[in-house]
């Protein structure tokens, strides 16, 4: 049974953050810790009592297709209509189309408890979500009147449409075509891998497609997005004709079973009436606004699902007995949870599961100070650290999603390994997030290629700088919490050193670069966990120190923390080593000899 971790992410929110620093700012009146605390609680019990009890209901019997559209397991549609009244679709969408303005990171931290409680039912909203965020940046003014009031309330669902079968990730082979008739376009071609392409939800579903208008230049330079309502909409903002797009079969994949993933065919007879957002040929920067915000939300399904994993595990632990271990004073089997090497594996998925949603909630928070702190400096600096943080969040919280997942499995052995027990779920279900939005490669890629090397390593120079700064000044004393302190700061220092060899091998051989760039990401997502981790250590001492309520709770933190220094961190010096020598032993190898 799952039970939101609410004094975690406060913890993150109050404590590591102060994002009650967001009150007052521009646009963000109205916000105070109440609310968020309010929004959390309630976002709480929507997650345990709604969606946790159709999570393995909804793995076992999965969508359907039928001929005349997906039909989603027993109980989502109605868990759905539940959804939109309780008002959650507008939760930090534009108050003029209907939306609740709230901070980013508070909307992230909701996003959690969807994605923990049910991953397959957390997918729908978070498309459609960026698909507002898409269409309110670069929609027109009809546009906008049209379709975002009923996508924003959840009367209607979005997509994106990237992917086609000889396409991948390799967005510059799309072949999907528009052609020009009057006032709008008319659409033909084939999408696959469409997560909730179709469904019973809602009467309409908003599709955002890559296409080519007839005559665009080649590659990527030729790609234009299209809005594509599954049924066309009347001027007066009512349903019209069924447009000529259908959901022509679904996926049968490894988890997420209750998510349809759809092969979407446009245009089998008269040409599926497309709308051009913005400028054409500008289509693949429009769709990275949806994908960036994506590629967030992605990233935290990775930790969601280790948390919930961790919880599963714990449970079984302190309730299955076996064995005795060393120096055992009771006679019989114990839970397993006094053997140490459980524990072990424990405090990996939990102190994990908590350094990941700090590094999630932090980078989120900086596109809050982006667009809302009223010092321009502020905002830019922010935006360049949150742009800097998407593909580490994104790459890897994912990939330790999937081994915190897979250690759920072994805390319960071989019960782990069959369904009845509910842990391999969450690793099937896990494994989709490291290819979502861009597999860890490309994720890597970005960070080294457009984040490293644009401003030649100026943001995360900027940083590293401020993670030294801020540990050295920690208030730990000199036992148990420096050493915390310095295994922290030891990662940072390999961080730094990385970095250089990196932008060095950028300058020389771009390739090196690009050979090590998935354990540069690993560095990175490390060494930055290891200072939040460390920080999350000093706030808990304080709150020890000042005698307050939470006594148990923070020393919990001082353990996850002390855990993470020194069973974690030193994989930094590991992954270094590899980032400032490991090159050579790729890009020498022919292919043909692997």
């Amino acid at each position: 049974m799952y039970r939101a971790p609410l004094s975690d992410i406060r913890f993150v929110l109050e404590d590591l953050l102060d994002t009650s620093a967001l009150s007052g700012m521009p646009g963000l009146e109205d916000y105070s810790s109440e609310l968020a605390t309010a929004v959390l609680e309630e976002a709480a019990r929507f997650a345990e009592d709604v969606l946790d009890p159709l999570n393995q209901t909804g793995d076992r019997e999965g969508a359907r297709w039928t001929p005349d559209g997906v039909v989603m397991p027993a109980g989502f549609k109605d868990a759905y209509e539940k959804f939109v009244e309780g008002g959650w679709p507008q939760l930090g969408a534009d108050p003029e189309y209907g939306g609740q303005p709230v901070p980013i990171v508070l909307g992230t931290a909701v996003q959690e408890l969807w994605a923990s409680a049910n991953l397959s039912f957390k997918l729908c909203p978070m498309l459609t979500a960026a698909a507002v965020e898409a269409l309110e940046l670069r929609g027109t003014p009809e546009q906008k009147r049209l379709f975002l009031p009923k996508m924003v309330s959840g009367e209607w669902t979005g997509t994106m449409n990237l992917t086609e079968p000889q396409a991948g990730s390799d967005l510059a082979l799309v072949r999907m075509r528009a052609v020009p008739d009057g006032s709008h376009y008319r659409l033909f071609g084939q999408k696959i891998f469409i997560t909730y392409g179709d469904h019973d939800y809602t009467e309409n579903i908003i599709h955002m497609v890559l296409a080519r208008i007839d005559g665009a230049p080649p590659g990527v330079r030729g790609i234009s997005l299209f809005l594509v309502p599954k049924v066309l909409v009347n001027d007066d903002g009512s349903l019209g004709a069924r447009n000529d797009v259908r959901c022509t079969s679904i996926e049968h994949k490894l988890g997420i079973h209750a998510s349809p993933t759809c092969v979407m065919t446009y245009g089998e007879r008269e040409g599926a009436i497309g709308y051009l957002i913005g400028e054409p040929n500008r289509g693949l920067e429009y769709m990275f606004i949806m994908m960036n915000a994506a590629r967030l939300s992605v990233g935290v399904e990775g930790y969601a699902l280790a948390e919930r994993a961790f919880q599963r595990a714990a449970e079984w632990a302190r309730n299955r007995l076996q064995g005795r271990p060393p120096g055992a004073k009771s006679e019989g089997p114990v839970p397993i949870v006094q053997h140490p090497d459980v524990r072990r594996m424990l405090l990996t998925m939990k102190s994990g599961a908590e350094a990941m949603r700090a590094l999630a909630l932090y980078a989120a928070y900086q596109f809050d100070l982006a667009r809302h702190h009223p010092d321009e400096r502020t905002r830019a600096a922010a935006q360049a650290r949150g742009e800097l943080l998407i593909p580490i969040v994104k790459g890897f919280c994912t990939e330790n999603g999937v081994r915190l997942a897979s250690l759920g499995i072994q805390v319960h052995g071989g019960m782990g390994y069959v369904e009845e027990t509910g842990a391999a779920q969450h690793l099937r279900d896990v494994r989709i997030t490291t290819i979502y939005e861009g597999t860890t490669g490309i994720q890597s890629n970005d960070l080294v290629g457009r984040k490293i090397g644009r401003d030649r390593g100026a943001a995360m120079g900027a940083l590293i700088e401020e993670m030294r700064r801020e540990l050295e000044s920690l208030p730990v004393g000199d036992g148990e919490g420096r050493a915390v302190v310095n295994a922290s700061l030891e990662a940072v220092e390999r961080l730094e050193a990385a970095t250089r060899a990196q932008l060095a091998a950028l300058g020389e051989c771009p390739e090196r670069a690009y050979a090590v760039a998935v354990p540069y990401l690993e560095l990175c997502g490390t060494a930055i966990c290891g200072w939040l981790m460390a920080k999350a250590y000093a706030r808990a001492a304080e709150g020890i120190a000042g005698g307050d309520a939470q006594q148990e709770f923070h020393r919990a933190k001082l353990r996850t923390a002390q855990f993470f220094a020194q069973h974690t961190l030193p994989n930094a010096l590991a992954l270094a080593r590899v980032v400032e020598q490991g090159a050579s032993s790729v890009i020498d190898t022919d292919a043909a000899l692997i």
